[in-house]
């Protein structure tokens, strides 16, 4: 019998100027049934090859040549306005939150920012990616463990309690009702009463198409900037 892969059609690009970590990737991704379409090894060549083979998702560094310095994420940000049906993980070491803000920009759907020790847990990692190439989010614990440090809450997220906030942070990470409840360790059902009252107080209208996540995700994410 023939056992289909686990994320089929999904089509990835690679972008890294390490050559042994952007071949490990495309070993983990192609191991895993996604189809690894292209790779670049510096910014120009990110932009050039995803522009030409649009794939559904691109996996890239955040400093890559030519200026060895933000040019990965500054060439994904542009990406994400030139296409906006692409998925985006940007895979870096830096767990600053800044650099994932300016990336998911105003739009939390189809974005990722991992910090490369995550490649590890192969599963995680490419359920990440397949996730962002349909739409979702993924963002690294460690970096939304940084957004939830104590700090005045703009006036509309103090009035959620810590555990709607704990919700929150968890669906940031693109985690859905049932990881949410296995994060945290509560019920399904109890997760689900939390979405509902941070929907509410968000004064966040029910969408046919399903964006209010991403809505109340956005608005976490952006709060942190303040």
């Amino acid at each position: 019998m023939t056992v289909s892969p686990p994320h089929p059609a999904v089509r990835v690009l690679v972008a890294d100027d390490d050559v042994l970590l952007r071949s490990g990737v495309v070993r983990v991704l192609r191991d895993a049934g996604l189809d690894v379409v292209a790779e670049a090894g510096d910014a120009p060549e990110l932009l050039a090859k995803t522009l030409a083979y649009r794939p559904d998702v691109a996996v890239c560094d955040i400093r890559m040549p030519p200026r060895h310095d933000d040019d990965g994420l500054r060439a994904a940000i542009e990406l994400r306005e030139r296409m906006p049906g692409l998925g985006v993980v940007v895979l870096t070491q830096f767990s600053d939150p800044e650099y994932a803000i300016e990336l998911i920009g105003g739009r939390a759907d189809g974005v990722g920012y991992l910090l490369k020790e995550r490649v590890g847990d192969v599963d995680e990692f490419c359920a990440a990616v397949a996730r962002v190439a349909q739409g979702g989010s993924a963002l690294d614990t460690s970096v939304v463990a940084r957004m939830m440090r104590p700090r005045v809450l703009p006036p509309e997220l103090a009035l959620l309690t810590p555990g709607e906030l704990a919700v929150l942070a968890a669906m940031a990470e693109g985690h859905s009702n049932a990881g949410v409840a296995q994060q945290l360790l509560m019920s399904v059902a109890a997760v689900e009463k939390h979405v509902t009252a941070i929907f509410r107080k968000l004064d966040i209208a029910f969408d046919s198409a399903g964006h209010r996540r991403v809505q109340a995700v956005l608005r976490y994410l952006t709060s942190q900037r303040r």
